[in-house]
């Protein structure tokens, strides 16, 4: 299946993991809630072929379950090795017809179980301490986005709007939305000085010459 997204044409069935020009109808926290978006669509008669849900924001988890000891460790690998004895057995008997069905199966969990126990111990030895513990582990997604192709978009966030399922777009597929920019605000240009009246001339003090006179004889 490819993951690629194909253009106009190029669409070969439902099966593929890929929509023509794909827009997001809204982003949730849990993948229920994105299974219960798309089921609401489903009931409405949306054409959900059309639907993709993506996890987004991946992330591992692992739960450790318990401590391993030598103990637990051979236990462990005997029951293992029972199971694969029988199922091996039974493979045999169904194609061998042997005359003693049982003996054969008693036979191949013994071999298993002695093969099990051998292994699981000669290989958590070689941990050397490293890993006293066992877990399981899963990748998960921390949000889930559902797409839905261009042309049935606004059909499917009308539904989803009358049934009350509140969704955010705020993940990758949302287009984001710029506001616009004020104009840069003008300065305003300072006011003129009020005029003041002019100081009238005022006389030199006495003994003062004023300018051009003739100086005092």
């Amino acid at each position: 299946m490819s993951l690629q997204p194909k253009g106009p044409g190029g669409r070969q069935g439902f099966a593929t993991l890929s929509l023509e020009y794909p827009m997001s109808l809204g982003v949730f926290d849990q993948y229920v809630d994105a299974q219960k978006a798309v089921d609401t669509l489903s009931d409405n008669q949306f054409p959900v072929e059309n639907c993709l849900i993506v996890g987004t924001d991946l992330k591992q988890m692992e739960r450790v379950t318990a401590r391993l000891t030598w103990g637990r460790v051979a236990l462990g690998g005997l029951l293992s090795g029972v199971w694969l004895g029988l199922f091996v057995g039974l493979i045999l008997s169904l194609f061998s017809r042997p005359s003693n069905p049982i003996t054969l199966l008693l036979y191949t969990a013994l071999y298993g179980a002695v093969f099990g126990l051998v292994w699981s111990l000669v290989g958590y030895a070689f941990t050397r301490g490293a890993r006293d513990f066992s877990s399981v582990s899963q990748v998960v997604a921390t949000r889930y986005e559902v797409f839905c192709e261009h042309k049935f978009a606004q059909q499917g966030r009308e539904i989803l709007a009358k049934a009350g399922i509140a969704v955010s777009h705020t993940g990758f597929g949302a287009s984001a939305v710029t506001p616009a920019t004020p104009p840069p605000a003008v300065p305003d240009a300072p006011a003129a000085p009020a005029p003041t009246d002019r100081p009238a001339a005022t006389r030199p003090p006495t003994g003062t010459d004023e300018p051009g006179s003739p100086p005092a004889g």
